[in-house]
């Protein structure tokens, strides 16, 4: 396993959105109600990034078709077509003055 910073503790704020690309990995740092939460950067159901998504009162819903997901636990909460997966979620890790997360190297 290997720590990848992704930002400085002192940028954090509530509403705050970056995403990020770790070889393959496309995340998504968020920041809502003072939890940093990190997901994967696009929906499973088409792939649709997910920085444009509407995030309000713990759930994710991807613009391009409305699918909701638990941004906490990456749950499935409305799909609108056919079924898919939850969404995956990270652990934040917090070293030093920065946060990250542990990955396979």
């Amino acid at each position: 396993m290997r720590f990848y910073a992704l930002e400085k503790l002192i940028n954090l704020h509530d509403n705050y959105t970056r995403q990020f690309k770790i070889d393959n990995l496309q995340l998504l740092l968020i920041q809502r109600l003072g939890e940093p939460l990190l997901i994967e950067a696009t929906c499973p159901h088409r792939g649709h990034p997910l920085d444009v998504a509407t995030i309000d009162n713990g759930i994710i819903q991807c613009a391009l078709h409305q699918y909701q997901f638990a941004i906490d636990d990456g749950r499935v909460l409305h799909a609108t077509e056919e079924p898919c997966r939850g969404l995956r979620t990270f652990e934040v890790i917090y070293e030093g003055n920065e946060i990250g997360v542990m990955l396979d190297d």
